[in-house]
């Protein structure tokens, strides 16, 4: 006579295997999560309203800007500083000199740029919005802008900066503006204004 009952096996997981997987897991999740804040800083300009990612500057560029500092004295601040490379030699010329940068991360490589450099007392890094930061106090004013913020850029610079200040523009020139000096060429070009602002 046959059984109608069926069997039921039982397969027995090993409690090191369970463990393994938790482990991994755990890992695999911690790593993502690191990962993922240390790129949100990155990532997170192209979601505002204007994108100015982080291209560092070359050897060229920073030349040049120093060359179009030439002779000029007092504070100054980098727009978009990225990783302070142009505050630290700004700094070392001789300038008070300033970075504005949104991200945390080049904030905090800059500074530790700054000490290394022995010019730390000479340079102050801020994570700020530059629509939010007052240029008032400064005369020397150094951006790497994208194009599409240049215009409002030149109605900030125009309602905030005091007469005879000098902007060098990286890159991108101030639309509808005559520059003094233009150095260089290619994408390591810098405009040099000067305050008030005169047009084409």
């Amino acid at each position: 006579m046959e059984s109608d009952v069926m069997g039921v096996v039982n397969i027995a997981v090993p409690e090191k295997s369970s463990k393994l997987g938790f482990i991994l897991a755990a890992v695999t999740g911690g790593i993502g999560v690191a990962i993922s804040v240390i790129c949100i800083p990155f990532v997170s300009p192209g979601f505002r309203r204007i994108c100015l990612p982080y291209v560092p500057a070359t050897t060229d560029q920073v030349e040049h800007v120093l060359q179009a500092l030439k002779g000029r004295s007092g504070r100054l601040v980098d727009i978009g500083s990225g990783d302070g490379r142009i505050v630290v030699a700004a700094a070392k010329a001789g300038f008070q000199a300033d970075g504005l940068e949104l991200n945390p991360w080049l904030v905090a490589f800059s500074k530790v740029s700054a000490l290394s450099n022995g010019v730390s007392s000479k340079t102050s890094f801020f994570k700020k919005d530059l629509w939010k930061f007052n240029l008032e106090k400064y005369n020397n004013v150094v951006i790497f802008g994208v194009e599409e913020m240049m215009e409002e850029l030149k109605e900030k610079f125009t309602s905030e900066l005091r007469p005879n200040s000098t902007i060098v523009a990286c890159r991108f020139p101030i639309p509808n503006c005559k520059p003094v000096l233009t150095i260089g060429e290619g994408v390591d070009t810098v405009w040099v204004y000067e305050t008030p602002l005169k047009d084409m």
